[in-house]
């Protein structure tokens, strides 16, 4: 007989397609039963139930899953190695095509914009920011922050490209106009062979298992262009880049051998 958990995984899987077998259980499980007891249900069948019949309840369960944890120029030193070592060597032509790969509430894929934009004309700057949560996506494309997202942003880029209106602050859009944002499940969706200069996918792989961290390296890497570089979290080192035909650039930098 299964136990209230797994028939739990099954019937998630049946109702969104999210696979949490894929996610390291004594973290996802953990966090799953401090937000069901939190909403008073005693097992997971109970809750499942409800999450079935009410919407917010099953996107308060998706965020909780996701941890949407994000701001402007986040790890700012990580990213001053992307802008000063990294970039000046691509060679992609007069465009760039790169993935924000489980962007959450927007901030990575704008700061890659601006980023970019030292480089590349913003007409020409092609980002594709992805999630599994349709509800950080909606607050993704608004492109609306409180202060405190912005407090590793440089000064200058602020100034450029961030509109106060006296409470928050909105992203410019020229820089909104660079940024596609889609649905995408890194474990069950489609990828892109070849496709893209930069992948970017940091402190998410950190919830999988071995197997399925495994499977998204490779076809993030499938993914890539000749050279192109995948950028990764502080936590989610790879050991033997090699065996995904990835090479070390920097540290949490690898890029597709040719």
């Amino acid at each position: 007989m299964k136990d209230d958990y797994t028939a739990f995984i099954q019937d998630l899987y049946e109702l969104t397609g999210i696979d949490l077998s894929q996610y390291k259980e004594k973290q996802m499980k953990r966090r799953l039963t401090s937000l069901r007891d939190k909403r008073g249900f005693q097992s997971f069948k109970t809750y499942f139930s409800a999450l079935k019949s009410d919407q917010i309840l099953l996107h308060e369960m998706l965020d909780r899953m996701t941890i949407n944890v994000s701001e402007f120029y986040r790890n700012y030193k990580r990213w001053e190695i992307l802008r000063n070592n990294i970039l000046p060597d691509f060679n992609t032509g007069s465009s760039v095509n790169v993935w924000s790969a489980a962007c959450s509430t927007g901030e990575e894929p704008y700061t890659l914009a601006m980023l970019l934009s030292d480089f590349f004309q913003l007409n020409k700057i092609n980002i594709l920011a992805t999630d599994l949560d349709e509800q950080v996506l909606q607050r993704a494309k608004l492109g609306v922050y409180p202060d405190r997202a912005l407090k590793e942003m440089p000064e200058d880029k602020k100034q450029a490209y961030m509109n106060f209106d006296g409470e928050m602050y909105s992203v410019d859009p020229t820089i909104k106009e660079s940024v596609t944002f889609q649905k995408h499940n890194l474990l069950s969706g489609h990828y892109k062979k070849g496709t893209y200069d930069l992948i970017v996918c940091r402190n998410v792989l950190i919830y999988f298992t071995e197997e399925a961290k495994h499977r998204v390296y490779q076809k993030f890497a499938d993914a890539l262009k000749p050279n192109g570089i995948l950028f990764v979290g502080s936590t989610e080192q790879l050991f033997n880049p090699k065996e995904y035909g990835l090479e070390v650039v920097s540290t949490f930098f690898y890029r597709k051998i040719v």
